[in-house]
């Protein structure tokens, strides 16, 4: 159909026996645009020889199958100048770019003020927000990439991921007891170290005794 080619290039088609409706798409956006419902006067009649059909027992039962067969026959014819109507209906809804050649929704897809198209002719303030967007978004990641965020993390220190075995509750490093609990902390009692020379405590990092100086 000649109507059809010089539209948009998608279309929905809600038609059934009952009636013709279509949903046309902007080509650049998709937004739709629905048609008026036309009534098949056919498939109309139809129905209600089917319907008759039922009320009275069957007596009618013949001429609801030749009407459904009838409106099977036309509805081709009937079906192309329902879509001609719809297709006049909907070019009143949008707008054509003289440039491409495409059929536009002109709320968001048209520049006014060009008389084309946003595909052709981009907005200027649309498009500078756009790409001021686009850089501080790029900005913003180089700079993110940057920073370290690691340097005070100690991947090595495993007291850190430590447990308490009655619990479960997160144990910091050097913890002699859960704080949650009081369970003592298994790691940190292997951990402590005595003088062998006169029993004082030791440092993890002591060497000798402060008090006797015996090496350990």
């Amino acid at each position: 159909m000649s109507s059809l080619i010089q539209f948009v290039a998608n279309y929905d088609d809600l038609s059934t026996d009952k009636g013709f409706q279509f949903k046309f798409h902007c080509d650049r956006c998709r937004n739709g645009y629905m048609s008026r419902f036309q009534p098949n006067a056919i498939g109309i009649a139809g129905g209600l020889l089917q319907a008759a059909s039922s009320l009275f027992g069957g007596a009618f039962s013949g001429a609801g199958n030749a009407a459904y067969h009838i409106q099977r026959a036309v509805g081709g014819k009937a079906h192309d100048s329902a879509l001609e109507t719809a297709v006049a209906e909907g070019k009143q809804q949008f707008k054509q770019c003289t440039r491409c050649g495409h059929w536009v929704c002109p709320d968001a897809c048209w520049n006014h003020s060009a008389g084309l198209c946003e595909d052709c002719a981009p907005d200027e303030q649309e498009e500078l927000r756009a790409q001021q967007a686009l850089a501080a978004k790029e900005q913003i990641h180089t700079k993110t990439r940057a920073q370290d965020y690691t340097q005070n993390l100690d991947f090595l220190n495993r007291d850190a991921l430590l447990q308490c075995p009655n619990c479960q509750a997160k144990l910091a490093a050097g913890q002699k007891f859960c704080p949650s609990c009081g369970t003592p902390n298994p790691a940190a009692k292997a951990q402590e170290r005595f003088c062998t020379g006169c029993g004082t405590g030791l440092k993890p990092e002591q060497k000798f005794c402060a008090d006797c100086g015996t090496k350990n």
